[in-house]
């Protein structure tokens, strides 16, 4: 019979030299906990600046089994630095670590939310991370081969779209691996307009979220970092992109463009050249994340399972209640009823993550509210 678990709650500073390369033995040791968010690094800097921040330290007996940063927002435990994370799960041992639930339970919040979980569980909505692997060979020019011959018209058009900036505002530049804060603020101010524009909750009202990303742009050490893209045409900024990265792993993280620009698909092609800079570098696997834009089918060619979930304590009602769900079947009809609950859960969740006084998290509810409904109805009224 194994030995029961147990967890033990401590700081992140209270990591021992010992425990620091025992954990960055099992991430290494571990592929499916290659991405830099698994990085001691990472949680160490976010400990120092997320609130009511710590670390789980689960044991069989008096053998350590598994690390798992996190935070609490009232009731609520999430993976540390949430919503700015975008993968999680326990460090540890493959095989051995403790699943979504047992994670749960000793934990004992009133929730536990994750949206992308990587480790045993047998609960959850399963989604799939997106990867582009660059060919040891042939490189970038070879993986962008056969893209090409994959997907000619959409990398074509791309081809042109490059061509008609430079025409019309002037040779197009890109850098990358810049570490200038300057141009940090330049983007937080793009998203956040963005956000404004399609009314998402704005991550960065908050203050600590783009305190996190200025500390992990500040961090240089050999095995992790972060960093700023960008492209310029005519010596004019048309789009940035904020990127973490570790060992051969690069993930894209925080991408904005100028609006006015879209049709020139600044993005698109900022992101592309940072792969074939990148890969010039040394990195060799590009992670887009989960979910989201159309556009990642023609870049990605490997996936890896992740999960969104939300476990209550037993006994707990549902955060998005019957009331809520009323309001949801009225506006949208049953048949789109539960994607909308699952897009204001997560809304629900960046918002609970993000603030920290109970009066900012009410405001971000009812903003996120009104806008589902606001959606659900203009859908409705068109169908």
């Amino acid at each position: 019979m194994s030995q029961a678990l147990t967890v033990d709650i401590r700081k992140l500073e209270s990591l021992t030299v010992d425990e620091r390369a025992q954990w960055r033995a099992w991430q290494a040791a571990d592929p499916d906990l290659a991405s830099p968010y698994f990085c001691v690094e990472f949680a160490e800097i976010a400990a120092g600046i997320s609130p009511a921040s710590a670390m789980a330290v689960f044991r069989r007996g008096d053998t350590v089994v598994g690390y798992f940063p996190f935070q609490r927002r009232g009731g609520a435990v999430q993976p540390i630095a949430a919503p700015m994370n975008d993968y999680h799960g326990v460090i540890g041992p493959k095989g051995e670590t403790p699943d979504m639930a047992d994670t749960a339970r000793l934990l004992n919040g009133a929730r536990f939310s994750v949206n992308g979980w990587v480790g045993p569980t047998a609960a959850g909505i399963r989604g799939e991370s997106i990867r582009t692997a660059i060919p040891e060979g042939g490189g970038y020019e070879a993986w962008y081969a056969q893209r090409r011959q994959a997907f000619g018209k959409y990398f074509k058009d791309k081809e042109r779209a490059r061509r008609s900036m430079a025409t019309e505002f002037g040779e197009v530049v890109v850098e990358i691996g810049l570490r200038d804060h300057g141009l940090l603020d330049e983007l937080i101010a793009l998203k956040r307009e963005q956000y404004r524009r399609t009314g998402r909750h704005d991550v960065f009202a908050c203050g600590w979220t783009r305190e996190l990303l200025h500390a992990l742009m500040a961090a240089k050490t050999d095995s992790f970092g972060a960093s700023i893209a960008v492209l310029r045409a005519g010596g004019r900024v048309c789009a940035l992109e904020y990127s973490l990265h570790a060992g051969e792993r690069f993930h894209f993280w925080f991408p904005a463009y100028v609006p006015a620009l879209a049709r020139c698909s600044p993005g698109i092609i900022l992101s592309m050249e940072t792969m074939r800079l990148g890969a010039e570098q040394g990195y060799r696997e590009f992670d887009y994340g989960f979910g989201g834009e159309a556009y990642k089918r023609y870049f990605c060619d490997k996936l890896q399972p992740v999960t969104e979930a939300v476990v209550l304590r037993p006994g707990l009602p549902s955060a998005l209640g019957a009331t809520a769900g009323g309001l949801l079947r009225l506006a949208a009809g049953e048949a789109r009823a539960e994607k909308l609950r699952a897009s204001v859960r997560r809304r629900w969740n960046a918002i609970e993550a993000c603030e920290t006084s109970g009066l900012n998290r009410f405001r971000g509810a009812a903003l996120a509210a009104r806008t589902a409904l606001s959606k659900a109805r203009t859908r409705q009224a068109a169908s």
